[in-house]
């Protein structure tokens, strides 16, 4: 699980778990095209109003949220590129504020509303991936291009194919047959490859540096044979070749509904590489934590050859050695610890995965070694 998106998790979860028993909970959300002074001079008309209210002994609460809300708009001279999106209300006793300011698609519209629970859907909306990637299906009879952001995908281009089937044409020689069919599958595959550069590279024929532009990746599928051939043909552009996500993908239609298919088989691809590698690494830890423990035991045992170390003095002081190359942590850990040691992981050469509770062993993890481990680089004393 990516850093990023865990401690985005944690703060949309608090976020889904607040309520209220009276309706005291403030949800604002700002488009990009408007700005925060509207919505502070809301706030500050109902503040107004709660608070002649207030004198009577009734919506305390309320009034202790639009004070909160008041303070974040008034600390903001302009809106986020994308908007904002701002949660405030009392909450077991205590006043808590959640703003979300680095949203990665548009507010859609103004939204100020007062309820018992907080308003989710509109972070839902608001944070789909980031990312764009680049779709091409190739199947015998076709091909069709797409664009993919989040949870929208576009059709760009569908193509049908005039390659020959395999049966051989009346007349004509198997050898024959097979070559023209082979010059029809190419002339094919270079079409394809031409479109595809034309919709993601933006400027056909032209040589620049680096990736693809425009796209931050490109899954490439289709039937298993044909996809496998238009591959390895050498056909995309190098830019377009260097994009490619994950090898390819198994798809039965060139349509747009084999677009929704390639992305999510993409999708479900790209999360179980993410958790293997953390599988992995946790593996590891358990492994050499079991090698440790009975060198520990042997009497000519070198207690100082561990390769891991558990527990967040521990992992500290081999963050200070500079010795770890991986360190485990439990995502039941505050975000802000997990933030802190990533950063030194990050500023030491290192790498920091987390470590969900969902199956046994990261339950383990987490009880057994107080969620913080490391594998190390080299022993340290």
């Amino acid at each position: 699980m990516d850093i990023q998106d865990y401690e985005l998790r944690e703060r949309i979860e608090r976020v889904e778990a607040a309520e209220a028993t009276e309706n005291d909970l403030l949800t604002v959300a700002i488009p990009p095209d408007a700005s925060v002074g509207e919505a502070l001079e809301r706030v500050e008309e109902d503040r107004a109003e709660a608070e002649y209210i207030s004198e009577k002994g009734e919506d305390a609460a309320y009034l202790d949220a639009l004070e909160a809300l008041r303070k974040v708009f008034q600390r903001r001279d302009s809106t986020p590129e994308n908007g904002l999106i701002v949660y405030a209300g009392v909450v077991d006793g205590d006043v808590v504020e959640y703003v979300f300011d680095d949203l990665s698609t548009p507010v859609s519209e103004f939204t100020y509303e007062r309820d018992n629970e907080f308003d989710t859907d509109l972070l839902e909306a608001t944070h789909g991936s980031s990312q764009t990637f680049g779709l091409l299906v190739v199947e015998r009879g076709g091909a069709v291009l797409g664009l993919s952001e989040g949870d929208d995908v576009e059709k760009i281009e569908t193509f049908d194919s005039d390659v020959m089937g395999k049966t051989k044409a009346g007349g004509q020689s198997a050898q024959r047959f097979a070559r023209e069919r082979e010059r029809q599958k190419e002339e094919f595959f270079e079409t394809v490859a031409d479109e595809a550069e034309r919709a993601f590279l933006g400027h056909h024929g032209e040589e620049s540096d680096g990736a693809a532009e425009g796209i931050d990746g490109l899954l490439l599928g289709g039937t298993e044979i044909t996809v496998e051939d238009f591959s390895e043909g050498d056909h995309l552009d190098y830019r377009l070749e260097d994009a490619i996500v994950e090898g390819t993908f198994s798809v039965e239609y060139a349509t747009e509904q084999g677009l929704r298919q390639l992305v999510e088989k993409a999708s479900e691809q790209l999360r179980d590489a993410e958790r293997e590698e953390m599988r992995e690494a946790l593996d590891h830890f358990f492994e050499a934590l079991h090698v440790d423990s009975e060198a520990e035991s042997a009497a000519d045992s070198d207690a100082d050859d561990t390769e891991v170390v558990y527990g967040r003095e521990k992992v500290e002081e081999a963050l200070d050695y500079d010795a770890v190359e991986t360190v485990l942590v439990s995502e039941d850990l505050s975000p802000e610890a997990v933030e802190e040691i990533q950063e030194r992981a990050d500023s030491e050469g290192g790498e920091c995965l987390v470590v969900p509770t969902d199956f046994a062993r990261g339950e383990q993890f987490r009880e057994g070694f107080d969620g913080v481990a490391a594998i190390l680089r080299f022993a340290i004393e």
